[in-house]
């Protein structure tokens, strides 16, 4: 009996600590949104404990997780997910990486969702030497979004077409 108990707190603990460090990892699981009188739309994020901004989202209504990254011009997918998405792979370029020069194909996403942001038709790159389930949301979306920093707080807003 003793045993027993031993391995069932044992799991507890397991179970609370991995819900922690996911939080720690992605604090923004489900951003949290509003819609403003106007019709602007208001996602805020929180960084992770590396200082990023990680968000779950979606790509063509399959479920993903973005990191912010205003350095990459496009959105870069991983070949997995963009198969995933039901992404078509487009023209052949290379693109300059952190890790060196990479060979991408050229894609669009018909919807990306960010909390309640929708961006239609953005234009991504399916990066084969991407591993990971992480896309960079690059400058091809976030040039949709107006973005201002305070603190540990980035908030993204989505201004409707007039």
């Amino acid at each position: 009996m003793l045993v027993f108990s031993f391995v069932l707190g044992l799991g507890a603990l397991t179970f609370f600590f991995e819900d922690q460090i996911q939080q720690q990892a992605n604090p923004n699981q489900n951003p949290h949104s509003m819609e403003l009188n106007s019709g602007i739309r208001e996602v805020v994020l929180r960084q992770n404990r590396q200082g990023h901004y990680v968000a779950n989202g979606t790509v063509n209504n399959v479920p993903v997780l973005f990191l912010l990254d205003t350095g990459a011009t496009d959105v870069a997918i991983p070949e997995l997910i963009a198969l995933t998405a039901g992404l078509q792979r487009g023209n052949t370029s290379r693109a300059s990486t952190a890790n060196g020069v990479v060979t991408v194909y050229s894609t669009q996403v018909a919807e990306l969702t960010l909390g309640n942001i929708v961006l239609k038709d953005v234009k991504a790159s399916i990066t084969t030497s991407m591993v990971g389930d992480t896309i960079l949301l690059g400058m091809s979306a976030l040039r949709q979004v107006e973005f201002s920093q305070r603190g540990d707080e980035l908030t993204l807003r989505y201004y409707p077409e007039s």
